[in-house]
């Protein structure tokens, strides 16, 4: 079959690997759509330490399945239309016994650890997927994914109607986090560099959206998210919130890379800081978030392009331009 490869970081390819043979407990998808996130980066650049070389990367994907395993759960068929949370947790470790799987000793996830979505075909524990309705598109399911982090985000930093919220980036992430905060009744204020991305913030319903914290006037807000990983964004955060207020570190930063923040203040202002790490019991929240509509996913695909120009998939998201660029391998309905 036909997949995007990384054999060394900065080595990207398109090319010929083996089709994949489920085990047991797996079935093996034909990939209807597989988004590009800014973890593919990383990982083709060599800077996501739990990767494997070569790998095919691509965890958010939704496609049909084609082949099932001998012991495969869920009762799944050839044809099932799934979206799949790549999630790979070990289940015997103290955090997932503890109930936080995300944070396992053993972590692992499709497309991350393991060969992933950016192929023809994939093979996946049965246990990852989720069937999709019959109205929801293969473009749409590949959404799923970067829905099911913000939910678990925002269940992290918490919300109340009323709230004032900051959130800097607008791009994927930041949109569905706007979206997600002002379903809960926040008054969101959007913040992003990229003039060009000003337009679809206000659309979805933003109080104020600005290209620079500095055009607040000092204005405090009871929380912040940062969804851009940026040190110079954080520490804006956090300089914006008032006494009592909570940030959320949700964008992924470099792991060597350090913010200056005022213990003083944390301390004498009561400051909460929280991280949220990709996906925890949020998946099937988010694919019922996707499927009623409750996530404007039309004002979030820009781009979607063949297997074959993978490459180029990534170049525009290196580049900033739009926002959700997807890669479509080939499933007809897609």
């Amino acid at each position: 079959m036909r997949a995007a490869i990384i054999d060394t970081p900065g080595s990207v390819r398109v090319g010929e690997v083996p089709d994949p043979k489920p085990a047991d407990h797996d079935v093996v998808v034909e990939v209807g759509a597989c988004g590009i996130c800014g973890t593919d980066l990383h990982i083709a650049d060599g800077h996501f330490p739990p990767t494997p070389y070569p790998i095919v990367p691509g965890h958010e994907f939704a496609g049909r399945i084609v082949e099932v395993g001998a012991d495969a759960p869920g009762g799944f068929a050839v044809g099932d239309r799934v979206a799949v949370d790549p999630s790979l947790f070990c289940g015997h470790c103290g955090p997932c016994r503890a109930g936080h799987g995300n944070l396992c000793a053993n972590w692992g996830a499709t497309g991350d650890t393991v060969d992933g979505a950016f192929a023809e075909y994939v093979a996946v524990p049965a246990a990852t997927c989720y069937r999709m309705p019959d109205e929801m598109t293969y473009q749409q399911g590949a959404l799923v994914e970067p829905v099911s982090c913000a939910v678990h985000g925002v269940r992290r930093i918490g919300v109340e109607a009323g709230e004032r919220f900051l959130v800097l980036g607008a791009g994927t992430m930041g949109l569905i986090m706007q979206q997600l905060l002002q379903r809960a009744g926040a008054v969101v204020t959007m913040v992003d560099r990229n003039t060009e991305r000003l337009g679809r913030p206000r659309e979805l319903g933003a109080a104020a959206v600005v290209s620079d914290v500095a055009e607040l006037d000092d204005e405090k807000f009871d929380a912040a998210v940062d969804c851009t990983g940026a040190v110079p964004a954080i520490e804006a955060a956090f300089d914006s919130l008032r006494r009592g207020g909570r940030l959320l570190v949700f964008g992924v930063a470099p792991e060597e890379a350090r913010v200056s923040l005022s213990p003083f203040r944390i301390y004498n202002d009561e400051i909460t800081i929280v991280g949220s790490m990709a996906v925890l019991h949020s998946y099937g929240a988010a694919l019922n978030l996707v499927a009623t509509g409750a996530i404007d996913t039309a004002s979030l695909l820009t781009e979607s392009l063949p297997l074959e120009r993978f490459t180029d998939a990534m170049q525009l998201m290196r580049g900033g331009r739009g926002l959700k660029t997807q890669v479509l391998p080939g499933v007809a309905d897609a």
